[in-house]
């Protein structure tokens, strides 16, 4: 008899177990289900996706998918050119942005470019480009980055903000472009 009162307390502890992990998992699902990573060529066609769009809602240009999917493909096959760093929810890439290099001779050390920063429309002001800076934070002083950097167009008024809000400091820099193609 003990030995079937023992059996039934562990098998009602494990379904109690059971229990409290989906209650666990249905929260989770709810309340902490975004997932940041490094973007891989899978992910390449969201990524191209989503900088047709920031192309469009930031500076009204109507931009190439396949020119950008090369482009998006060029960067995840070539690390010495950057990376994407992708924030997920239910297995949607619902944030991005990428990190491009440039190498400081005044710091003899590497600046981080934060470029094709964004986040889906219905995904803005949960967080999401906060965490995604974060993980950068941390990946940039892991690689002895002390500066990371972004341009914004000056009409991006709510980017701007968004920076501001996030403690980015404006610098007294312009940038110049010499097209070399027709």
């Amino acid at each position: 008899m003990r030995y079937i009162s023992r059996n039934l307390d562990i098998f009602q502890q494990i379904t109690l177990d059971i229990i409290v992990y989906k209650a666990i998992k249905t929260y989770a699902k709810y309340h902490f289900a975004m997932f940041i990573r490094l973007a891989n060529l899978d992910d390449a066609k969201d990524i191209a996706e989503h900088n047709v769009l920031l192309a469009n809602e930031s500076e009204k240009l109507d931009i190439s998918f396949e020119k950008t999917l090369d482009g998006v493909k060029g960067v995840l096959s070539d690390p010495g050119k950057g990376f994407y760093l992708i924030a997920e929810e239910d297995d949607a890439i619902v944030g991005q942005l990428m990190i491009t290099f440039e190498w400081s001779d005044w710091n003899n050390k590497t600046i981080w470019w934060l470029q094709s920063v964004y986040i889906r429309e219905k995904y803005r002001v949960k967080g999401i480009f906060k965490n995604l800076v974060e993980e950068i934070r941390k990946m940039a002083l892991e690689h002895n980055v002390d500066i990371i950097r972004l341009y914004v167009h000056n009409d991006n008024i709510k980017a701007i903000k968004t920076y501001k809000h996030m403690g980015m400091k404006k610098k007294p820099y312009a940038i110049y472009q010499l097209p070399l193609s027709l």
